[in-house]
């Protein structure tokens, strides 16, 4: 029987996807918003599209805010879309 791979919820598009092909946005215990790029680090998560479109519209559409149950600094996705665009070369 094939392994079945979690599906999650992109937070800019709403578009559900295998969760290995997303990015998750981390809210860590200490409380700094990071991109986990290994999707196994401790604390509240969030998944987006890896594609700055899917960024935008969650900083437009306040999904990460909704996700995290709080406000997000404009620097927060600054830094996120630099990673973004670090990641993707």
């Amino acid at each position: 029987m094939a392994k079945k791979i979690p599906v999650r919820q992109c937070v800019g598009c709403g578009e559900m996807k295998n969760k290995k092909e997303m990015m998750r946005v981390l809210r860590t215990p200490e409380g700094e918003t990071v991109l986990d790029k290994t999707g196994k680090k401790n604390g509240r998560g969030a998944y987006l599209c890896i594609s700055k479109e899917c960024l935008q519209k969650a900083r437009k559409n306040k999904g990460l805010e909704r996700s995290f149950k709080m406000s997000i600094p404009n620097e927060v996705y600054d830094s996120l879309e630099k990673e973004f665009d670090e990641e993707n070369g």
